[in-house]
């Protein structure tokens, strides 16, 4: 009886240590704050919000983040420096606003004229060896690259009806530097850069016909349409990719299931993103007869031309980096795959 006890005990005290580690990696509560590019109150926002909320009901409380808006700690262009050098935790921004840091990042956040939809871009990134070459990249900036994150194909509102590429020779366009604005100056768009806060005033006075800033429900919610009443869509021009990007110590510090967790809330964040926006685009389709709004949709044959066009504006932008290069030739490739050249 006595050899029992002591081995019952011994058992006991046996179990007790094996639990210990887990019970301490279970109460470890991890607190990022993660800034995005979206205004507060915009469905974007409103989207990451719900993506925070999900990760901490997922993870049982250990993992937490508090999604912060555009500019609450830095510059939207400052985000990047602001992880590397643990101001921020993350951020949910998009790479083409840190091209100048690596030329690639453009081609990863935004291949003008590429992809059509999401998904497809979405499959380069899973299966077409993307994925690999942002975390790559990354690594540099002693950053996680977690995954992308879109919010759908964007319009631009104009003035004026443009139903072909040819009608845009000579229009004055609000189009941000970068690859974008290389593609627009081949079609013959004055391309005109302003900030986003002066966007809304320039085209009610006349300064740009059009302009290039996000989807069908984006551009009605900041008034465009009441001033510009000819949107493009569907959009073709641009389907920028944003991102979950995360401090590398901060990353390295979670645990394997974490991680894992992480991973697949971004990719339903991206889901969720994507047809959340696609409904606020399908509600504007819905109220655009009544509200004097005229979309415009230039059809398969101009979206094409529009392709074209942007084909020797990326080969041009491969150039300027061995990673562009590296980037480029791997779209490339699952372009061809998949039958978009």
């Amino acid at each position: 009886m006595f050899g029992r006890r002591r081995l019952g005990k011994a058992a006991t005290i046996g179990a007790a240590a094996m639990a210990a580690p887990a019970v301490a990696r279970a109460q470890t509560v991890h607190k990022w704050k993660i800034q995005s590019l979206w205004q507060a109150g915009t469905i974007n926002q409103k989207v990451f919000e719900d993506f925070a909320k999900r990760v901490k009901e997922a993870s049982g409380g250990r993992l937490e983040v508090e999604p912060l808006p555009v500019g609450q700690i830095v510059a939207y262009s400052e985000t990047l420096d602001a992880i590397t050098n643990g101001i921020l935790d993350g951020h949910h921004s998009g790479g083409p606003y840190f091209s100048g840091k690596e030329p690639a990042l453009a081609l990863i956040g935004d291949l003008n004229g590429g992809f059509e939809n999401p998904y497809q871009m979405q499959m380069w990134f899973e299966y077409g060896g993307g994925l690999e070459l942002a975390r790559d990249i990354y690594k540099r900036f002693n950053i996680q690259y977690v995954g992308p994150v879109w919010w759908g194909v964007e319009s631009i509102p104009a003035k004026k009806p443009l139903r072909s590429i040819a009608d845009f020779k000579g229009v004055k366009m609000r189009v941000p530097e970068g690859l974008g604005a290389e593609i627009w100056r081949r079609a013959g768009v004055g391309v005109v850069t302003l900030p986003g806060s002066e966007v809304y005033t320039a085209l009610d006075r006349g300064v740009i016909e059009a302009t290039d800033w996000g989807t069908l429900g984006m551009n009605n919610d900041l008034g465009y349409h009441k001033i510009a009443k000819y949107p493009l869509y569907p959009g073709f021009h641009s389907m920028p990719a944003a991102e979950l990007a995360i401090n590398m110590a901060k990353w390295n510090a979670l645990s394997p299931d974490l991680k894992v967790l992480f991973e697949i809330a971004v990719r339903d964040f991206a889901r969720d993103m994507v047809q959340r926006v696609a409904l606020e685009d399908l509600k504007v389709m819905e109220g655009a007869k009544a509200a004097g709004v005229e979309p415009i949709d230039i059809g398969p044959a101009e979206r094409r031309k529009f392709r074209e066009l942007a084909q020797q504006a990326w080969a041009d932008w491969a150039k300027k980096s061995p990673a562009a290069q590296k980037v480029y030739e791997s779209q490339m490739a699952f372009l061809r795959k998949i039958g978009l050249l």
